[in-house]
């Protein structure tokens, strides 16, 4: 292909395949995964792109990325893990590539904050990776790997301070029914990110307790407000978090059936914390919760529907008493 990127996606879950199968279209690209029965079952499934081959050998795949150069202007590398697992698929990476001054742009598709450190995804690549890190950035905003993996219009961000960055994402990924908008606010994008996650857990709880639409509208403008501060506070631009990594992802979390963190939110709501073992899904608001209660304490921050989300999910206060203590805050100025 002329024009092209050699895209390696290290990651075959749900999100990881529909993007790599996305990208094939216009890419050769090479979808990596731990499960070899996984990969069969993309590699037999007719409606996987032709441009789209699996490997289950990181080595080869990595390989694969960086030949031919000659026939492509250059690769790109794309995470597509959980946050909770980005530290040691990079520790895999540095063993397999040692110089990360040499590795092909970074992309990572991850949303949340680390436990523990409570890192955003881009501190987690500098803590591993040192300052010869190649530059990177995050794809991120409105999308469920569903509709993706259907080939619906879907519209993403881009972000990253590296501008030869952002455009490697734009080659792979801005073509047919996917728009992306570049970004230089790499902070804001994440924090909306972590963030949109415990607002829709807090969507599903006021659904599950049936408290109406017009509540769940009142959350969604309060919980923009929160995310605006927190993103202020580590770093991020406000306007970044009134774009589609902020509000665009937010509307769609909280109000999507497809959302892991909503439906996180109503078996919270009819079952409390305990219910949580039988969702069977990653949902990461329930792990940003207690990180981002950490953050407001930390920066001294007004976060109360985050902190009430964390408190019913540490089993501190049931969901009809969380919003009683919302609804009983003094008057204030809408800011």
């Amino acid at each position: 292909m002329n024009n092209s990127l050699r895209i390696v996606v290290l990651g075959a879950g749900s999100w990881g395949t529909a993007l790599a199968g996305h990208m094939a279209q216009a890419h050769p690209v090479c979808l990596w995964g731990r499960k070899p029965s996984v990969l069969a079952d993309i590699a037999q499934n007719p409606s996987t792109p032709p441009g789209l081959h699996v490997q289950a050998d990181l080595q080869q795949a990595l390989q694969w990325s960086t030949a031919s150069r000659q026939q492509t202007n250059h690769a790109l590398w794309v995470l597509a893990t959980p946050v909770a697992a980005l530290r040691a698929i990079l520790h895999t990476l540095k063993q397999q590539v040692p110089t990360p001054s040499a590795w092909p742009p970074l992309v990572w598709l991850c949303k949340g904050f680390e436990v523990g450190t409570s890192f955003m995804p881009h501190q987690v690549l500098g803590d591993v990776l040192g300052p010869d890190a190649a530059p990177g950035g995050t794809l991120t905003g409105p999308s469920f790997a569903a509709e993706v993996a259907q080939g619906l219009p879907c519209a993403m961000a881009a972000a990253s301070p590296c501008a030869a960055t952002r455009q490697a994402m734009l080659l792979a990924a801005h073509h047919g029914p996917m728009r992306l908008y570049e970004l230089a606010d790499l902070v804001g994008a994440e924090v909306g990110g972590a963030m949109k996650n415990i607002m829709a857990v807090a969507a599903g709880l006021c659904d599950g307790l049936q408290l109406g639409a017009n509540a769940r509208a009142a959350l969604l403008t309060r919980g923009m407000a929160e995310l605006q501060r927190l993103a202020q506070a580590l770093g991020g631009q406000a306007e970044t978090t009134q774009g589609l990594s902020g509000l665009g992802d937010l509307i769609l979390t909280c109000t999507g059936d497809l959302s892991r963190n909503r439906q996180a939110g109503l078996v919270l709501a009819k079952h409390g914390p305990q219910g949580l073992q039988s969702l069977g899904l990653t949902a990461e608001g329930v792990r940003c919760a207690p990180v981002v209660a950490d953050l407001a304490k930390r920066y001294g921050l007004e976060l109360p529907i985050a902190q009430a989300v964390n408190d019913v999910l540490q089993g501190r206060l049931p969901p009809h008493h969380a919003v009683q203590r919302l609804l009983s805050r003094e008057p204030r100025h809408e800011r």
